[in-house]
């Protein structure tokens, strides 16, 4: 297994690290809170933490919805998480333009699942010598990321992982497919689960994307028990008045709760591994 570094823990060591934050960075004030609530449940529980934010949401269901303050603002709040709480921090970039302003503020680049394939947005990330995370697009197979992890070494990633966030099934639908996962793991990286992202209908709600958000703790109850080195959470204080994901974000109030299943299954599957 090919770890990394994010902050004091490497990623891919069996500790499970959570990436957990609102999907927006709506405003300073958001994040803060968000980081400031998830940072002591993860120490509590003994979980690297890595705090994740969107500066911009562009691929979006509508025009008419919000996309976020943009690069500059958003990657002041980032970098006001990592000075007030000393986190490590993740967001998405939509161009190769992007990657080398934006690894200046992170610690982890990470490339949206529409992107995956797009060979500039890869080698721009790789090149900036942050670790990268991938999320395999909807339209792949667990066994096609392996040109993901392929291309990223070509181009001399200091570190990847792969991100499983649903797969197609039909029309607004998403499925995941579980022993995925030791699939995408067999290719030598980490291996992420994005529970909230997986809870999606996209499109169903006709100008925003729908989900099940009740279906959220089952999937992460299942993906640690096969054994991921990642769980990815979206966490908002008001979830149905966020500016995006409304639907699949998880309540902050609840991430304690639904961490605490997470980490007796991570310590169940540790102690087997051990016998």
């Amino acid at each position: 297994m090919k770890t990394f570094r994010l902050g004091t823990s490497d990623v891919g060591d069996g500790s499970l690290t959570v990436i957990a934050g609102p999907c927006l960075a709506e405003s300073r004030e958001l994040c803060l809170r968000v980081a400031e609530h998830m940072k002591p449940i993860c120490e509590k529980l003994g979980f690297p933490y890595v705090f994740k934010a969107s500066f911009d949401k562009a691929n979006r269901s509508s025009v008419t919805t919000d996309r976020g303050a943009g690069m500059e603002p958003g990657l002041a709040i980032l970098t006001a998480v990592k000075k007030e709480f000393g986190l490590p921090t993740t967001t998405d970039i939509h161009l190769p333009d992007q990657a080398s302003v934006v690894a200046e503020s992170v610690d982890l680049l990470q490339v949206p699942a529409f992107l995956c394939r797009q060979s500039d947005i890869l080698e721009a990330a790789a090149k900036t010598g942050r670790a990268v995370n991938v999320k395999k697009g909807q339209f792949l197979s667990p066994h096609d990321a392996k040109n993901i992890v392929e291309k990223l070494a070509s181009f001399g990633a200091k570190g990847t992982m792969l991100t499983e966030r649903g797969t197609t099934f039909g029309y607004n639908a998403l499925i995941v497919d579980m022993p995925g996962l030791e699939v995408m793991r067999s290719f030598g990286v980490p291996v992420c689960f994005d529970a909230t992202h997986s809870a999606q209908r996209p499109g169903a709600a006709g100008t925003a994307t729908g989900g099940v958000r009740e279906s959220i703790p089952a999937m992460v109850r299942a993906a640690v028990a096969v054994g991921i080195d990642a769980l990815f959470l979206e966490v908002h204080p008001d979830p149905a008045h966020a500016l995006s994901d409304s639907a699949t974000q998880w309540p902050l109030e609840k991430a304690e709760e639904l961490l605490e299943q997470a980490a007796r299954i991570r310590d169940a599957v540790s102690a087997s591994k051990v016998r």
